[in-house]
């Protein structure tokens, strides 16, 4: 058993494991902590061992707590956790609450600079103390540097207690700080003036610990708004619009920071040119304006926003599907209604965004699980958005926008081409003795669309009033019944070109499972560890729903749906899409704002298989 602080209480500690155990890291947001959970989250996923980091941080400005959890998994199980081996409790304000969080058994890291109240104290917890504070202000000058370094030397003191190999850690410093001398060696001295008071004092490593199981081959540490900015640029996007809202704001800030890096040529005037173009707006509707406008001359463009700002641009979502320009829209879904929990996680724009704007209207929606579906969708969405000439907006949400998931590294096909759809060039519009814009659908309900300008035969009126199949005005009814009903033909004739649902069925399985997006790895670990046969599993990737949807719910007695809302959005589409009666769609909800957990999903259903 590790040496404990003299304030501690004792108790037997957690039995010994290897690559299987979670830690929370609790401290105060502005003080450079960010930093040193990722050196920890990096460290871990160099030695081969799955690995998961949630962020859980507050939306206002510096001073409020912040917390980062870790969960360390060699069976691959890397949904968030609510139970923890170790809490790296490093906020005073917060010891109450940091310690009812720890596991039986389990480990609590404090700074011992200061007496732990002994109120506070858990018979069942190993409490450790460092005098991290003391240690910090011996060795450096000003208060700045002893806040930054002092997670720097608890990520010490870590790196000892769960035997994650020092030399790495210190690598990652160097080439972190190799540009400025001073700042890599305050960080150096940090790391061991943590590392070697825990092993002076502490029983190292603890009962759980890391140990290599090699390099991390065919994996990345990724975030789901990187994915997307990565995937934009290979997509052939060329213009990004947008107004700051979290949690999607690093989405056009990530597209901007590869566009000048990989959207740049030598010009024949010896001048570097750029061939794309990032406006930051005055607000998310003149977001979407300039989108609907780029798009409408032929560029592939896209906008990216969370709830609030869907909401602003409801008018000009419903103007790019009644004219038929095509849009690509990422949603970061946060918590609402209103201003809601900025930095918090639910999946509840559903609704809103599948009926977006007023009338009827519709639009396909694609729901990536992880950074690795937040790429392949996202170009995807613009040959949807394309081919089916509408807007198409990719429902991610905090959780996997804004935290680090391990996934199979991402892969592009160098003969990849957009699907730019039924889009004329010159030739063909030459060809025409007339070109009527909405007058020729194909069997999916899609017409011939041009770049306005390439000919005088290209130039036609978009106008979100009343057009027949010219589009010249009308409010003939059956004129304008015959544009809204082909409207609709196209968006279930989309349903075929989505990604496919992903299905388990399991033998003789009475009853199933659905979810989507980010619920995946939570509702995946609980099915496993539910006793007898076992349910069949399906998770929803995109709307309109395929036919594989609908024969799921059909050939099942009934349905849990699982979603992170409170109005089981996801079973209210299902419903109205398939027709399935109300006790044939279960919800499951979670929806306090932090991600779902397997402990959740496992006591909504295990305890009710028959209601």
């Amino acid at each position: 058993m590790a040496t404990t602080s003299p304030t501690a209480g004792r108790s037997a500690s957690v039995g010994a494991r290897v690559n299987e155990f979670a830690i929370k890291l609790a401290n105060v947001n502005g003080t450079g902590s960010a930093s040193t959970n990722n050196l920890l989250m990096q460290t871990i996923f160099r030695m081969g061992i799955p690995v998961s980091g949630k962020n859980l941080f507050p939306s206002n400005i510096q001073g409020l707590p912040t917390w980062y959890e870790v969960r360390v998994s060699a069976s691959g199980h890397t949904a968030r956790t609510a139970s923890f081996d170790l809490m790296v409790a490093m906020n005073g304000q917060t010891y109450a609450q940091d310690i009812t969080e720890v596991s039986p058994g389990g480990y609590l890291l404090f700074d011992d600079s200061w007496p732990l109240d002994p109120s506070l104290l858990r018979e069942d917890v190993t409490f450790l103390g460092v005098p991290l504070a003391r240690l910090c202000a011996e060795r450096f000058a000003t208060v700045k540097e002893r806040i930054l370094m002092k997670n720097v030397a608890t990520a010490g003191v870590l790196v000892a207690l769960l035997g994650l190999p020092v030399e790495e850690v210190s690598a990652q410093l160097t080439a972190a700080y190799s540009r400025r001398p001073q700042l890599l060696d305050d960080n150096q001295a940090a790391l061991r003036l943590g590392y070697e008071h825990a092993v002076r004092h502490f029983d190292c490593p603890l009962p759980f610990h890391v140990e290599r199981l090699g390099a991390p081959e065919g994996r990345v540490l990724i975030d789901g708004n990187t994915a997307v900015a990565l995937a934009a640029v290979y997509a052939g996007a060329t213009v990004g619009a947008w107004y700051p809202i979290t949690p999607a704001t690093s989405v056009m800030e990530n597209f901007g920071r590869l566009c000048a890096q990989y959207r740049r040529h030598p010009g024949a005037d010896g001048k570097v040119h750029q061939d794309y173009l990032i406006l930051q707006a005055e607000d998310e509707l003149a977001a979407l304006g300039i989108v609907v406008g780029a798009s409408w001359a032929g560029a592939r463009a896209f906008t990216s926003t969370s709830g609030p700002g869907l909401s602003l641009m409801q008018e000009l979502l419903g103007l790019a599907y009644y004219t038929e320009v095509p849009v690509v829209l990422v949603d970061v879904q946060r918590a609402g209604p209103s201003t809601g929990m900025p930095t918090r996680v639910q999946q509840a724009d559903i609704l809103s965004a599948a009926f977006a704007s007023h009338g009827d209207t519709r639009h396909i929606l694609l729901f990536p699980a992880d950074p690795r579906e937040c790429f392949d969708f996202t170009v995807r969405a613009f040959d949807l958005a394309d081919r089916f000439q509408t807007p198409v907006l990719l429902m991610s949400d905090l959780d996997v926008g804004m935290n680090d998931w391990e996934v199979p590294e991402l892969t592009w096909d160098d003969a990849y081409r957009p699907d730019r759809g039924r889009l004329l060039g010159r030739e063909q519009l030459e060809a025409l003795e007339h070109f009527w814009r909405y007058g020729d659908p194909d069997p999916e309900g899609v017409t011939s669309r041009a770049v306005p300008g390439q000919t005088a035969a290209a130039g036609h009126m978009v106008r979100g009033s009343g057009h027949d199949l010219h589009a010249t005005y009308t409010e003939n009814p059956a004129e304008y019944q015959e544009v809204v009903d082909r409207l609709l033909h196209k968006h279930r004739s989309a349903a075929a070109h989505l990604p496919p649902p992903v299905v388990e069925r399991r033998p003789g399985a009475e009853v199933g499972v659905i979810t989507l997006g980010s619920c995946d790895l939570a509702v995946r670990e609980a099915l496993e560890l539910l006793p007898g046969p076992g349910l069949s599993y399906l998770r929803v990737t995109g709307y309109p729903f395929p036919e594989e949807v609908h024969r799921f719910i059909a050939e099942h007695r009934f349905c849990y749906v699982v979603e992170q809302n409170r109005d089981a959005q996801l079973r209210s589409l299902l419903q109205i899409e398939t027709g399935a009666p109300g006790d044939k769609l279960r919800p499951r909800l979670s929806y306090g704002g932090l991600p779902i957990t397997a402990a959740q999903v496992l006591e909504q259903i295990a305890s009710r298989t028959e209601d």
